[in-house]
């Protein structure tokens, strides 16, 4: 078996193409040990040192991976569980249960859906989607608010990508206000813990930020007394 790799638009998350099938229909999405429990292949993913996120789409698997450490360590060690994993013709998920719950349910047109609201999850399913998934990643129908907001989740490889707000606005808005007139504008969603992680990396800048700037503004001596 021979495994390709493909880069994404996030350095730290990487596509692997097996060269089978993955997931026939739809992607799942691993982002702790607990999650990844209903997958034999995530949770020895999820095992690696440094692996933060597991993302299985149509015909691939990326994988993310914190900025400590370096795909030159971590990619052999990708390479060895995924050969193996598919040469053994082992099922993917633990359950048939469990495989019906990953695949996202999201964008399903529902009896209550409207049709502004229905045209916009099958603009995403038919759209959206195959175009985010070709870069490792996939998009989560959230909502659509009653100001015209739709709210979507980014994920796989495209989940804190610097382009991704680039995505979400010069591409995802621009067709779903094209071609739906109620659509005002798309938001990325993020869980609790996104924000919460978010919020403690944005202090962590302020402060070595007015840290820089301290040393900066202080006199040669008090700068050579400060190492």
């Amino acid at each position: 078996m021979f495994i390709q790799t493909e880069s994404t638009p996030n350095d730290d998350s990487l596509k692997f193409i097996p060269g089978v099938a993955v997931m026939e229909t739809g992607s799942a999405e691993f982002l702790d040990t607990r999650s990844a429990l209903k997958s034999p292949l995530a949770i020895r993913l999820m095992g690696i040192e440094g692996i933060t996120g597991v993302f299985y789409g149509p015909d691939f698997v990326t994988v993310s991976k914190d900025a400590e450490n370096t795909w030159s360590v971590i990619k052999p060690e990708i390479y060895s569980i995924l050969m193996e994993f598919f040469s053994s013709g082992q099922s993917l998920f633990k359950s048939e249960e469990d495989r019906d719950a990953a695949g996202p349910q999201d964008t399903a047109i529902l009896d209550t859906d409207s049709e502004t609201v229905a045209m916009i999850k099958e603009l995403l399913d038919t759209r959206v989607r195959p175009a985010i998934m070709e870069d490792g990643g996939d998009i989560e129908y959230r909502g659509f608010s009653d100001d015209g907001l739709v709210q979507v989740k980014l994920k796989g490889s495209c989940r804190g990508c610097s382009s991704s707000t680039v995505t979400l606005k010069s591409g995802i808005e621009r067709m779903l206000m094209h071609y739906i007139p109620e659509v005002k504008g798309v938001e990325q969603v993020l869980d609790q813990e996104e924000t919460i992680a978010l919020d403690e990396f944005e202090k962590l800048e302020r402060r070595l930020g007015h840290e820089e700037s301290g040393q900066k503004d202080a006199s040669p001596m008090a700068q050579y007394m400060s190492v």
